[in-house]
């Protein structure tokens, strides 16, 4: 069976239903955290808006509510889906970036990233930030906060910042596979629940097994798909960026040429 489609998506929330966890919105868990057994469902919409979409209206159907992090890059902002995912009672947080686009100037970014803010707060009055991950940039966006606080911006939470993942249970689909970590450059999360699952179908019979930690946070990208010919050149694209990925840790001019190919299609309008 083919993982990562929307089907094996409402598998997993079904199951977490099942087993009787309620959903929350990263705000909400920072503001007021539920008791019992809680997932966090957090999308950061990279690009492929559209299937972004398609996750929210799975999740309204379910009655769930999540949170989706949007870019500025135009692949990721579109108007009428973040307007629609509000619409539908989602959370709508802002995909940060500033300080890599800024090529590390510190008051330049600030003031990107204010201006930003500003931007989607008009969509939804946007109380959380992630940073995006900029593989390509030696500037890690996290450092923004080495000179601000989230409340300078009226902000309640930063998932990388705000989180003690040794109490809350971090799960990434990162390189379309839940254990694809090695090919993460800084989504990297240390933990002390020693589980490890490369399918939604193993999450799903840990959850039904009863030994799903009762408090996790997950990240679900927006590349869930049920269309056969996207999801086969999804996995065919994240196969081979995930190994270049790698290679350019290793080697300087496959980490240039790696680089100004991203950065090329990043620009595609």
């Amino acid at each position: 069976m083919r993982d990562f489609t929307l089907t094996s998506y409402r598998s997993l929330l079904t199951a977490f239903q099942k087993a009787g966890y309620q959903f929350q919105t990263f705000e909400e868990m920072m503001t007021t955290p539920a008791e019992g057994k809680t997932v966090v469902m957090r999308h950061d919409v990279d690009e492929k808006a559209f299937n972004a979409l398609k996750m929210a209206q799975l999740e309204h159907e379910l009655g769930i509510r999540s949170t989706y992090f949007f870019r500025i890059v135009k692949q990721s902002n579109v108007p009428e889906v973040i307007r629609a995912i509000a619409a539908l009672g989602h959370e709508i947080g802002y995909h940060y970036e500033d300080l890599a686009l800024a090529e590390g100037d510190m008051e330049k970014a600030t003031a990107s990233f204010e201006k930003n803010l500003t931007y989607f707060r008009e969509y939804y009055p946007v109380r959380s930030v992630c940073m995006h991950g900029s593989s390509t940039s030696k500037f890690d966006n996290r450092l923004l906060w080495e000179t601000h606080q989230l409340s300078d911006f009226g902000l309640v939470g930063e998932p990388y910042l705000s989180v003690d993942f040794n109490k809350v249970f971090y799960l990434t689909d990162t390189g379309y596979a839940w254990d694809g970590g090695k090919f993460a450059t800084r989504d990297i999360v240390t933990n002390s629940f020693g589980l490890q699952f490369h399918t939604t179908q193993q999450i799903v019979a840990c959850i039904e097994a009863g030994r799903f930690p009762e408090k996790s946070l997950i990240l679900a990208h927006t590349l869930w798909t049920d269309s056969l010919v996207q999801w086969t050149m999804l996995h065919l694209r994240e196969f081979f960026r995930n190994h270049v990925k790698l290679w350019a840790t290793k080697n300087e001019g496959v980490a240039k040429v790696y680089k100004k190919i991203v950065g090329m299609y990043w620009k595609k309008v």
